[in-house]
């Protein structure tokens, strides 16, 4: 606006107003509305993108780790029609307290509703539910539906003549924490808990504590892999950094030359390296470091786990170090170097301390890449180099337990999100240098 439309604005009032008599704060006011609106239609498809595809299904998958409604409501896969079942049951589980010994009643409500799931064959939904809290309990509910017609007064005795576990405290316990289709028994199935027959919280029995196992591996590996990676990357990046251009170009080649090559070609590529008549152990005998008998086994197991995935995340690690690197004057070196400072004393004091942005993002990029990879480990780790990410597949595509996958990578997520935090209070996200 120039001097004259500005006197030319000024009424005898003393209000500011534009050339066209709208006051000014009024048009400022629509002129930023307008650009917020402008902004919000441009940010507008990239938000729905990540609701869509990222915070839609997280959602999903918090809500299938606290609800299961397996044992409550049967759908029919041709109709989609829903019928309520074990409805007898449940309300016997409201008016009676955790702890009550099935009576008569209890199992008449059962003899019910084991009908119902011989009508509507839902036998086998039900108990599979039932089967994730106690193994064995599918075969009780096929076979009580099939014998469902002939089951008479008193009911106690007939069902129990069919099989003697149904008597079984835990069992009942079991059917009282299916009987409600929101429950947090997953969660703490995923941290090897459960809960007795009272209700109270207790630790499952010692051979079957494999999650909370599984957990600790995936974090010990994944901060193996993340030191391996740094020692290797921090050399490489300060050549990428340093070298001449034409050098430095070819070495960045070098680098990015894995992101060229499928994933699946260079986990298999390690295979062949490193299993017992590879081509490693084959080179180590046949130079007499070892005999033919005495051959290492670096393959399915934690070393093998290590070696590739240090491999393969090694790039995520050198780039970000590379990033911060190259910004950093050698000047700074040289100056301490002309005020009497060694070399270590110039790279611990003036020059590492620059580079730790790039070694808290590269450290924080291959930890989250480590602890969620699924296709290296379930290669070449065997048994033994096996991460939580493998038994979250195993629980979504062999058991279909998918609330107790959902559980667990639920607990991942937070586990995440929770090194995420405590990088932003040690460092700072401002920090953060990818590039």
């Amino acid at each position: 606006m120039t001097a004259d439309t500005l006197d030319n604005s000024l009424e005898t009032q003393g209000v500011l107003t534009t050339a066209d008599g709208i006051p000014l704060k009024e048009s400022l006011a629509k002129a930023e509305a307008s650009a917020k609106r402008r902004a919000f239609f441009l940010v507008l498809p990239l938000f729905l993108f990540v609701l869509i595809t990222f915070l839609t299904p997280l959602g999903q998958m918090f809500h299938r780790s606290i609800y299961n409604d397996g044992f409550t409501l049967h759908t029919d896969i041709e109709t989609k029609e829903e019928t309520p079942i074990m409805v007898n049951l449940r309300s016997w589980f409201k008016a009676n307290p955790r702890g009550t010994e099935p009576d008569e009643a209890a199992f008449e409500a059962l003899a019910k509703d084991l009908l119902v799931l011989r009508e509507t064959k839902a036998a086998g939904l039900a108990g599979t539910r039932i089967n994730y809290e106690l193994s064995g309990s599918r075969s009780l509910f096929t076979k009580g539906a099939r014998n469902s017609t002939k089951l008479e007064p008193p009911y106690k005795e007939a069902i129990l003549a069919l099989d003697e576990d149904w008597a079984e405290p835990e069992l009942w316990s079991a059917m009282r924490n299916g009987s409600s289709p929101y429950t947090m028994n997953f969660y703490l199935a995923a941290v090897d808990l459960t809960r007795d027959t009272e209700g109270s919280i207790t630790q499952v029995i010692e051979n079957r504590r494999i999650y909370v196992k599984l957990f600790v591996r995936t974090l010990v590996l994944s901060l193996i892999i993340t030191g391996l990676t740094f020692v290797l990357a921090y050399p490489i990046a300060h050549l990428l950094a340093t070298l001449p251009l034409r050098y430095s170009n070819l070495l960045m080649i070098m680098v990015l030359l894995p992101f060229w090559t499928s994933l699946l070609v260079r986990t298999t590529s390690w295979i062949v390296l490193l299993q017992s008549q590879g081509v490693v152990n084959d080179a180590l005998v046949g130079t007499g470091f070892l005999t033919d008998e005495g051959r290492i086994q670096m393959m399915y197991n934690q070393t093998g786990t290590i070696i590739a995935m240090t491999h393969i995340l090694l790039p995520f690690m050198v780039l970000p170090l590379y990033s911060v690197m190259r910004t950093i004057k050698p000047s700074y070196v040289h100056a301490a170097r002309s005020l009497g400072a060694t070399s270590w004393t110039a790279f611990r004091r003036i020059y590492f301390p620059q580079t730790i942005p790039g070694i808290g993002a590269g450290g924080l990029l291959v930890f989250i890449l480590s602890i969620g990879y699924y296709i290296t480990p379930a290669l070449v780790g065997g048994a033994d180099g096996q991460l939580i990410s493998n038994l979250i597949a195993y629980h979504m595509q062999k058991s279909l337990n998918w609330s107790l996958a959902a559980s667990l990578a639920g607990l991942l997520l937070g586990g995440v999100l929770l090194l995420y935090w405590l990088y932003d209070r040690l460092i700072g996200i401002d920090n953060l240098k990818l590039g």
